[in-house]
């Protein structure tokens, strides 16, 4: 039986695009100019539609997912990554050590917090577990907000596990970075470690929630009963006046 090819793949999503969900994909990802998303495209794909093709597909080359992943259209690029995702969790240590390096050679295709979210834990996260997690640290003080994005996402693999050094570590990095989608990856990430470990969280904001932007505070702190969530924003709104 012949292998699935990038433009097998290719052939089945275009023939399942739909015009009114690729335009209300294009204004939800942001794809206007000066927008995050400036210039991606959709062919306006479900992501249930896009899991259930890469179970069928599960046995497709990597380097097949490596050109899909290099597509112009967004639902093509998500499906490569959740194919390297499927076979990573099914892959011995050879095959795993290709796909992550495939992933981080190929970081300005991954241009979408979805694309990111994904994606990041299940192989960078896993990948790094027990390895030097110094490839996080790198991609933590990248110019690209997406690699910095991977950074903050990635560790949730760890914070699963109960192990938050290098989440919070990363956290810190970030904390005065100037991009939304990252206060939302830190302050994200900070409440996933508080499911776990309240006082390790709250150790962290004790020394930083006067300083955070305003929407990562308000992603770490969303499950706080409404007392604790007042007195860390009363916190901040206090340090900014002074």
């Amino acid at each position: 039986m012949a292998q699935t090819t990038a433009q097998d793949i290719c052939t089945i999503l275009r023939g399942l695009a739909n015009a009114g969900m690729a335009d209300h994909a294009q204004r939800f990802f942001k794809t206007g100019k000066g927008q995050y998303g400036f210039g991606d495209r959709f062919l306006g794909i479900r992501v249930p539609v896009l899991r259930t093709l890469v179970k069928q597909h599960r046995t497709i080359p990597l380097a097949q997912l490596g050109q899909l992943l290099r597509s112009e259209y967004h639902e093509e690029r998500l499906f490569a990554l959740l194919g390297m995702v499927e076979q990573f969790s099914r892959s011995d240590e050879l095959n795993k050590t290709a796909i992550y390096t495939m992933y981080l050679k190929n970081t300005q295709y991954i241009n979408n917090w979805d694309l990111v979210d994904c994606s990041a834990l299940y192989i960078v996260g896993a990948y790094l577990e027990d390895r030097d997690k110094q490839p996080l640290y790198a991609l933590a003080v990248s110019k690209s907000l997406w690699e910095r994005r991977i950074a903050m996402i990635a560790p949730f693999h760890l914070i699963r596990k109960n192990r938050f050094e290098d989440a919070l570590a990363i956290a810190e990095i970030l904390r005065d970075d100037k991009e939304d989608l990252i206060h939302k990856a830190v302050g994200w990430m900070l409440r996933e470690i508080g499911k776990r470990n309240l006082t390790a969280e709250k150790r962290f904001l004790n020394i930083h929630a006067d300083k955070m932007p305003r929407t990562m505070l308000r992603y770490a702190i969303e499950k706080f009963p409404e007392d604790q969530r007042q007195a860390y924003l009363n916190k901040t709104t206090d340090s900014r006046r002074r």
